[in-house]
């Protein structure tokens, strides 16, 4: 029985300094901690991608709507620049909006309806656009749907001046 005992005591000392397995043990332990990372980075890197789509939707907008005074009245057609600029994302929609200042006095006024403002009539057009940002993967604490918001504000190109 003795020998016995001594043996496997012997083989057990043998395995405890032992180094053979120990890379395979440590991996196992730090691969799971690198996939979550790895999971981490891509989902910032695609909500990083969706905010500047975004935002470069709502400046495509506002652009197409600075053109002249009758693009800044033609609410449609900057959405519809605003929503093509957005590489197609689905979840994206676009709100412009035309506002007047008068220049002299630098007060908001109501916008002229002719074709022809005033002088003093100063156009600006605004376009927010928003979003929802779809997590891959459902991390506890962090909400699955982010909304993102792109807002942009340009004066009009006034060519009765």
């Amino acid at each position: 029985m003795t020998t016995k005992t001594s043996l496997i005591t012997r083989i057990i000392r043998r395995l405890v300094r032992s180094q053979a397995g120990t890379s395979l043990v440590e991996f196992a332990i730090i691969a799971p901690v690198f996939v979550f990372l790895a999971i981490g980075i891509i989902e910032i890197g695609r909500y990083t991608f969706f905010a500047i789509v975004v935002s470069n939707a709502a400046r495509a907008g506002v652009q197409y709507g600075s053109q002249n005074t009758s693009t800044a009245v033609n609410a449609s057609a900057m959405a519809s620049a605003a929503l093509a600029d957005a590489e197609g994302l689905a979840q994206v929609s676009a709100s412009p909006t035309v506002y007047c200042e008068n220049s002299s006095t630098d007060t908001a006024t109501t916008c002229p309806t002719t074709t022809t403002p005033a002088p003093t009539t100063v156009y600006y057009v605004k376009v927010v656009t928003t979003g929802t940002f779809k997590s891959l993967l459902h991390y506890p604490g962090i909400p699955n749907n982010v909304p993102i918001t792109g807002s942009a504000i340009m004066r009009v190109v006034n060519t009765s001046e």
